[in-house]
């Protein structure tokens, strides 16, 4: 509903590897100028805010497909990942209790498997 049927033949009808995003803000301003020119503008200084809107229009539009052209690469998340894995792995053995059985003072209470760090690594 945004394009009429001309419209629409004539963007896709034209060659581009990239997005296209930028061709209806071309006609836009082209569009524009001949408003001013036929009198529908009535100063420079109102075509003015008319071509900076679209500017900042189409600047967020650019940002936008870089956001997607640009991806996050494999290893980055792989090395997330291994350190969340080696983390919790390091903590799965560092916050076991002492073996009663050694006499070490304080220490009567033996759990094998430190329960807390398994919900702690199964929630995150």
């Amino acid at each position: 509903g945004f394009l009429t049927r001309e419209e629409r033949r004539r963007l896709e009808g034209l060659r581009s590897p990239y997005n296209k995003f930028w061709v209806p803000c071309a006609w836009f301003g082209a569009l524009a100028g001949q408003a001013r020119r036929e009198g529908r503008v009535r100063d420079d200084c109102a075509l003015k805010l008319l071509m900076e809107e679209l500017n900042r229009f189409r600047a967020h539009c650019s940002l936008l497909f870089h956001y997607d052209w640009i991806s996050v690469p494999l290893v980055y998340t792989q090395v997330v990942t291994i350190a969340v894995y080696t983390f919790f792995l390091t903590c799965l053995i560092g916050r076991q209790f002492l073996d009663p059985a050694q006499g070490y003072a304080g220490h009567e209470l033996d759990l094998g498997v430190p329960v807390f760090t398994l919900l702690q690594f199964f929630f995150y």
